[in-house]
């Protein structure tokens, strides 16, 4: 089990380097500073906010910081601080940056869902908030825990969406998904940058695809996160994956972006690769539509764009699962007529 914790905000940043040393310090020790960059006979320091941390996390067990741009192993812990080897950087060092986030993905964290902060936050948030978001939701406990909280706030209408950043937070998924669909209204976040910092980055696609099929079972709508069209809201311009990317979040019902520069570039671009890729794709089901690229209409003009289907609402309920729509049982029964008629004519060739 592992947490991010937040680093305390302070400008500046400091450079790490592979085989540098870095000591990650209680916060009661450092006094508000979050960062001390390296003077002679001293390695660098930083604070943490998560005091719980230091007395659960062990030698040996891996630490992450900045959504995995920067890894080290703990080489030394105790209640005050944990002296970190830097393992993973890129070569001329990276810098770290304040109020980044770290990962404990070896960690075998006992630590609570609401923190004190959190508690506080939510008083204020149930006055002014559409929905409440879940960090680090790990266990069923802690959605009743949040569930029960919110009733005796008087917002047991207010929607949650569960936010999918860990490996037990994974692992738990379908029981968080039954707590969860006792309440009104809620919903799944993958959070896919704390993802493949947990799991793998090797494994980031099949955990996303598993954590769909799960939400789609359960009629629970899913918010695709982390990086979408990144390169293209922060610098102008999309790199290839991300576009293909952009394509694969057309089976969740939400996709979210971050801010930059050209984020309404970025929210024009999105626009039109779902509303294309929507033709195609119903959740995680082909539909199977008759293809028009090789038409003599230009199928590559940027006016081209299928028009916006009247929206279809979604809750996370245990209700029926909605038919299927007629085009594509009528795509299926094409392919299997196509299927049938292929076997007829290969029929004489097959051995009696």
């Amino acid at each position: 089990m592992s947490r991010l914790a937040d680093l305390p905000r302070q400008p500046g940043a400091i450079r790490l380097c592979r085989g540098d040393v870095l000591r990650v310090t209680h916060p009661d020790m450092v006094a508000g500073a979050s960062a001390r960059h390296r003077t002679r006979g001293k390695a660098l320091s930083i604070g943490c906010s998560l005091p719980e941390v230091f007395a659960q996390v062990r030698n040996g067990e891996r630490i992450w910081f900045d959504d995995g741009r920067i890894g080290g192993v703990v080489r030394k812990a105790s209640s005050e601080e944990l002296e970190v080897e830097i393992t993973d950087a890129r070569d001329g060092g990276e810098k770290l940056g304040a109020d980044k986030g770290l990962n404990l993905p070896d960690s075998d964290l006992a630590l609570p869902a609401l923190t004190p902060q959190d508690l506080d936050d939510l008083e204020v948030a149930v006055h002014c908030a559409d929905l409440i978001g879940l960090s680090f939701a790990q266990s069923a406990t802690d959605v009743d825990e949040l569930r029960a909280r919110m009733n005796e706030l008087g917002a047991g209408h207010l929607g949650i969406v569960l936010k999918i950043e860990t490996r037990r937070g994974f692992d738990s998924l379908p029981a968080m998904l039954l707590a969860a669909m006792r309440h009104r209204a809620a919903g799944v976040m993958i959070a896919r940058g704390d993802l493949a910092v947990e799991c793998g980055y090797e494994r980031l696609a099949e955990v996303q695809e598993e954590i769909l099929w799960a939400c789609e079972a359960a009629h629970m709508p899913v918010i695709w996160a982390t990086q979408v069209l990144e390169s293209l809201a922060k610098t102008g311009r999309p790199s290839r994956s991300e576009i293909t990317d952009a394509a694969m979040s057309e089976r969740a019902e939400s996709v979210m972006l971050n801010k930059g520069p050209f984020i309404l570039d970025a929210m024009r671009t999105l626009d039109d690769i779902l509303r294309r890729m929507q033709t195609h794709q119903s959740k995680k089901r082909p539909l199977l539509r008759a293809l028009r690229a090789w038409q003599d209409n230009d199928p590559f003009r940027a006016d081209d764009v299928p028009p916006a289907p009247a929206p279809q609402r979604r809750v996370a309920s245990t209700g029926a699962v909605p038919s299927r729509p007629q085009a594509v049982m009528t795509a299926q029964r094409s392919a299997d007529e196509g299927r049938n008629r292929s076997n007829a004519r290969r029929a004489p060739l097959q051995k009696g």
